[in-house]
Formats: structure tokens, C-alpha cells, sequence
């Protein structure tokens, strides 16, 4: 039947550029298909194909593949001989995993649509991609990010919802091109302080999540649109904090007084340090006070302020405050924070 069906299809001969085979209830790809080797676009979404047929390798000037809504189990190895390949449309079917290879052919690809598909997680090979501009993969079971797929440099939308994220790699600072990056309905608790490095996003939907707080330089980010209903965001409650002396340990002292010397360029100190990797990691570990300006180790007390959201960003209903999460070095500077500056309390365990 497949194969009739492409015959009938196939009224332009050679020179036919795109056949479209929707809905036919198809069982298996035509290998008729070796005939088109230019073909250009090849739609066979909402049929009954469980796997690609070999044959599908001579379409190198292929462009556009959809196979949406079918019954594949994999992204299979013959989409590494579609090297001319630039959209890929493989929503709805059963896809739990890539098959070895299937991305080291795609170099042209920019669109890949894995919508509604039964994946938990997301190969390193995805890093193959290096052209892929849109990538999609909403109602799967995913867990985490690879930190493979942040050097995806050209990346401009990532779409992740309805997945089981509960966290992001600190290396999406390198995600550039980054525009739009959608994360609705997963378990994300934090976004990485590295997170404001994305400076030409523009769209961010977080809606559904379980975020309290966000990192200090969320503010500066260049974003027209921000969404982020149904997340436990903190909301303006004072803590009371007992009076006591600032206490801290010879390391403590050491290293402060050490981060802020290098900070004014010491030279001595900063020859110095060169001859110790291990303390030169360790204080680049140091944070600014929010308050003071200076730098120290541990962090003395957590604290949330509240700042009004650009008046650039479109953002969700009733949003009037964004949490941010600050770091403040000592009691002394905590008595001096601003109105809207507010210690975190800690749940003690029993």
C-alpha cells in the first residue's frame, strides 16, 4: 500500500521536491523513497511507521522530515545520511532513546521537534548539532540538562517543558545566542548565578515551578517577557534577628583580609599567591558583601530583597516584587540593609 500510495504521489517524477503522505495509515516507509534522491521535503506524520527504512539514506538533499505521530521507539542512526537535513519532526511517537550516531551527519540542522515523546534524558552526542537553532522536547520525563547541550553556541529556543528538570548546569552561562527558554511545569528549585550571563535572553517562562528565589543579577537581565506563576516566590515577611557579635574564625579573618588586598592589587600578595594553587582556589570562592562592598568567605547570613520588576518585561499577572537572593558579611552590615532587604530564616529541623 506504501508503496502505491507514493506512485500516485509521484506525478512529477525525478523532479519532485516534497511528498505528503499524512494520515494514510502507513505500516512502513516506501522504499520507493532510494528513487527521489533529490527530494526535498517528505511528510509522513500521523501514520503507523514503527522504524525508518534504510532506504531513506540516498535522500541527501532532504531538507524537511516529519514524522510526527508515529510508533518510533528511537531517533534512528539513518538521520546521520540526511546531511543536507535542516528541520526534523519527530513529536508524538514512543522515542526513549538516540541510536548510536543519529547526530553525527546533522550538521545542518536547525530545527528538531521531540514534543510529546517518552525520553528521560538527553544524549551528550546532542553537542553534534552545532548549527541547531530550535530545539523542543516539551512532555518527556527528562531529569536534567547535559552540560553538552550548553555549547550548542547557536542555540536561539529551548523548550523543556513539562519534563522533570530539577536543576540547571552552571555552564548555560555559555548559551549566548540564547532568546527564549521555556521551562514550565518541572521541579526546578534554583537558577545558577551564572544564569545572568545570558544577555540577549528575552523570553523566560519558569511558570510551575518550586523557585523562592532568584540570583543577585537577575535584575539586569534584558528580558521583554517574564513568567513565573505557581512558584513559591518569598514574599515580603521581615525577620527578626537576635543582636550578637560578629564571631569568625582565624580562616575567616585570613581570608578576608587576603580577598580584599588582592582586590586593591597588592602586588606583593598577588605574586604570592601565584605559589599556591589550593589557597588561590579557595578564595576565588569569595563573595561581595551587598552591603559593604567587601569580600568574604562564608557566608554569614542570607537574605532576600525585594525590587520591582522592569517596567520593559511583560510579566505574569500580579507579580509586583522579584525576589533576589543577596549575601551580607556581617551583623554589622545587616543593621544598615535597606527597607526592602530581609533575612532569610531557617527552618530548624526536630
Amino acid at each position: 500500500m506504501a508503496e502505491r500510495l507514493l506512485v500516485r504521489a509521484l506525478n512529477g517524477g525525478e523532479s519532485t521536491k516534497i511528498v505528503t503522505l499524512n494520515g494514510k495509515k502507513m505500516t512502513k516507509m516506501p522504499s520507493a523513497l532510494k528513487n527521489l534522491s533529490g527530494l526535498r521535503a517528505l511528510h509522513l506524520e500521523n501514520n503507523l511507521i514503527p522504524k525508518v527504512c534504510s532506504e531513506i539514506r540516498a535522500l541527501t538533499q532532504l531538507t524537511t522530515l516529519n514524522l510526527g505521530n508515529n510508533l518510533l521507539e528511537e531517533v534512528p542512526e539513518e538521520m546521520k545520511y540526511l546531511t543536507s537535513l535542516e528541520r526534523l519532526h519527530l513529536f508524538g511517537n514512543r522515542i526513549n532513546r538516540f541510536a548510536p550516531g543519529a547526530c553525527d551527519g546533522l550538521r545542518n540542522l536547525i530545527l528538531l521537534n521531540l514534543n510529546h515523546n517518552q525520553l528521560t534524558s538527553i544524549p551528550e552526542e546532542i553537542s553534534r548539532l552545532k548549527n541547531l537553532m530550535y530545539l523542543s522536547i516539551n512532555h518527556n520525563w527528562i531529569t536534567s540538562i547535559p552540560r553538552e547541550l550548553c555549547f550548542l553556541e547557536k542555540l536561539s529556543e529551548l523548550q523543556l517543558n513539562y519534563n522533570r528538570l530539577t536543576c540547571i548546569p552552571e555552564e548555560i552561562k555559555f548559551m549566548h545566542k540564547l532568546q527564549k527558554l521555556f521551562l514550565i511545569r518541572n521541579n526546578i528549585e534554583v537558577l545558577p548565578e551564572r544564569f545572568c550571563d545570558l544577555i540577549n535572553l528575552r523570553v523566560l517562562n519558569i511558570a510551575g515551578n518550586i523557585i523562592r528565589i532568584f540570583p543577585p543579577g537577575f535584575r539586569d537581565l534584558k528580558l521583554r517577557e517574564f513568567y513565573c506563576e505557581e512558584n513559591p516566590l518569598f514574599l515580603k515577611q521581615p525577620v527578626r534577628a537576635a543582636i550578637k557579635e560578629d564571631v569568625w574564625s582565624l580562616q575567616e579573618i585570613t581570608s578576608r583580609f587576603i580577598m580584599n588586598q588582592l582586590e586593591a592589587n597588592n602586588p606583593f600578595l598577588m605574586q604570592a599567591i601565584e605559589g599556591y594553587p589550593e589557597v588561590k582556589n579557595t578564595l576565588s570562592k569569595g563573595r561581595e558583601c551587598a552591603i559593604c562592598g567587601k569580600l568574604f568567605l562564608t557566608t554569614w547570613m542570607e537574605c532576600v530583597e525585594f525590587v520591582s520588576p522592569s517596567k520593559n518585561w511583560k510579566t505574569s499577572r500580579n507579580l509586583h516584587h522579584v525576589p533576589l537572593r543577596v549575601l551580607i558579611c556581617s551583623f554589622k552590615c545587616f543593621n544598615q540593609r535597606g527597607s526592602n532587604l530581609f533575612g532569610i530564616a531557617k527552618v530548624q529541623s526536630k
